[in-house]
């Protein structure tokens, strides 16, 4: 079911603009990844009680996510990689391309050495900048096996491997460092900073390089921003609820000696475990 879920998330970048489509991943945040399981099925299936400020968490995060669907704009039509070559040629997205490198490699080279292990925003700044080249790098891929499949061959354009070669060395980097962030600090703390801060720079990328706010009144633009900051504060939230729940009781254990009251090595022993009546 998760490799499913990731491929129907590879097909709607196909269909959709980065700007609805990674703002709505919030969603999955509800249905799989809240206490281990689904913040709603948990509740009903496996006695787990909601807090009041999970509720609210999954509230602000649907609430948003309409608000980004009702105000998302339509994706362009594009015929072949060359033209999402075009786009990615331009001279803004190189520009943001170069400060993202640039800014990888500082993290790198510098700042991870010395402040990886104190600074978790080292770890996660690299994951979210890579992320957000990964994301238009996927969308690329997906157009070229869209046209593909319809009949238009892309496979024997150099652009199309070349996207492809740039997703894999983004992802890997990408994956790398994320597991060191999980393995250094709280998964509880990491995983809502770098969903704001992955989200943010995949938007910006995305709006950089396929202008999906052209055309667009500033009034959608706004709502656009209003819906994504909701669905932001929902996840920070949901999230920061983890911390709150107290931790599970323990029971009591009585030791009995049968005999002698002394406790000697040939005694038999009976133990007797007492568990609270709340677990």
């Amino acid at each position: 079911t998760v490799i499913l879920g990731e491929v129907a998330n590879f097909v709607a970048y196909v269909y959709a603009p980065a700007v609805l489509v990674t703002p709505l991943g919030a969603l999955s945040i509800i249905i799989s990844s809240y206490k281990f399981d689904s913040a709603i099925l948990a509740h009903f299936m496996l006695n787990e009680r909601l807090p009041r400020m999970g509720v609210l968490g999954c509230v602000s995060c649907i609430v948003g996510s309409v608000v980004i669907v009702l105000h998302a704009p339509q994706e362009q039509p594009l015929n072949s990689v060359e033209e999402v070559w075009n786009l990615a040629t331009q001279p803004a997205f190189l520009i943001y391309v170069a400060a993202t490198i640039s800014t990888v490699l500082a993290l790198v080279l510098h700042f991870e050495p010395r402040f990886g292990q104190t600074n978790m925003l080292v770890y996660l700044g690299i994951c979210s900048l890579m992320g957000s080249i990964t994301v238009v790098s996927i969308k690329a891929i997906g157009i070229a096996i869209k046209l593909t499949l319809d009949g238009i061959n892309q496979i024997a354009y150099p652009q199309t491997w070349l996207f492809l070669t740039v997703a894999a060395i983004c992802v890997v980097t990408q994956l790398n460092y994320l597991n060191k962030a999980l393995d250094t600090y709280n998964a509880a703390v990491v995983s809502p900073v770098y969903y704001v801060m992955f989200t943010t720079l995949t938007i910006v990328a995305s709006a950089i390089m396929f202008k999906d706010w052209k055309g667009q009144d500033a009034s959608s633009i706004a709502s656009e921003i209003c819906g994504f900051i909701t669905v932001l504060t929902g996840t920070i939230i949901l999230h920061s609820t983890r911390d709150q729940e107290p931790p599970p009781s323990r029971g009591t254990v009585t030791w009995y000696v049968r005999g002698d009251s002394f406790k000697n090595l040939d005694g038999e022993h009976l133990l007797n475990i007492h568990e609270s009546e709340e677990r």
